[in-house]
């Protein structure tokens, strides 16, 4: 089979994209592939004049606006400002593997950052998406086990890496119930999880498993992991599709849609999650 690239990109003149975390790493590469065909993109930062240094001279409509997407009230400001049609909403920023620490509203900052923060973005722009969502998922949701009645890590000593684990299992079930919900309300919009693979970015570099970045054979580069993040916010793909490289263990290699484990296929808990969410974000 013919291996799918960025040379393959159909012309996204006229749409509009928005990318959270685009600033740098692979947000940034898929931001520059999106305006180099047409797309008009925005990035969604926080740092707004890193930003506009990373995009100037790159060739493309772009614009910087300021969220921060652990933080509620950013989220909101963002949402209550935008005019207009969404093609495609890309949540991409993420943290990983980072110490307990509280956002402004007292969530655990990284199941706030990559997944209460998405979960309110996307139901607050949702009304102005036409096209799709893709969020950014990770293999290692396939390690996570979810705690309904403790989603924020009160009654639990706080471990970063399973917090990690448990915020990318969260994001496949969003998916698959936000799915079932635009089905069910016969909305043509999708939704779509995207992850990367093994990518060297910074991503990982202050953590215990910054060690794999030393190992080529297993980690592809930032251009190589955006691929998936490009192919699942432009190609013909289903609903809840899971993208992700074609290799072994799904850890290099090109776009191929895959299947997340099995956790992530329940839609019962999906719906319980949904709930649960809802009922602890407002």
């Amino acid at each position: 089979m013919a291996k799918w690239t960025a040379e393959q990109l159909m012309d996204m003149t006229g749409k509009t994209v928005v990318i959270t975390g685009a600033g740098g790493g692979i947000g940034l590469v898929t931001t520059r592939e999106l305006g180099r065909v047409g797309a008009h993109v925005v990035l969604a930062v926080r740092d707004v004049d890193k930003a506009r240094r990373a995009v100037a001279g790159m060739r493309g409509e772009f614009e910087v606006r300021r969220l921060d997407v652990a933080d509620f009230d950013s989220v909101r400001q963002f949402a209550d400002s935008w005019t207009g049609d969404i093609d495609v909403l890309l949540n991409n920023a993420g943290v990983m593997d980072v110490p307990a620490a509280r956002t402004a509203q007292g969530f655990d900052v990284q199941t706030a950052t990559n997944y209460f923060g998405p979960f309110v973005l996307t139901d607050l722009l949702l009304p102005r998406i036409t096209g799709r969502v893709v969020t950014v998922g990770s293999q290692l949701h396939r390690f996570a086990k979810l705690n309904l009645s403790d989603l924020d890590w009160r009654a639990r000593k706080y471990n970063s890496l399973a917090a990690y684990e448990a915020s990318k299992l969260a994001v496949v079930l969003f998916s698959l119930e936000l799915q079932r919900r635009l089905t069910a309300a016969g909305s043509p919009v999708r939704s779509v999880i995207a992850h990367p693979g093994v990518a060297r970015t910074g991503l990982v570099s202050h953590s215990s498993l910054g060690l794999i970045n030393r190992m080529p054979f297993l980690v592809q580069g930032m251009e190589q992991g955006a691929l998936p993040l490009l192919y699942a916010a432009t190609e013909d793909v289903p609903g809840n599709a899971y993208v992700g490289p074609d290799g072994l263990f799904s850890f290099t290699g090109y776009p191929l849609i895959r299947k997340p484990s099995r956790a992530g296929q329940d839609a019962a808990v999906a719906r319980e999650l949904w709930e649960a969410t809802a009922a602890l974000v407002g």
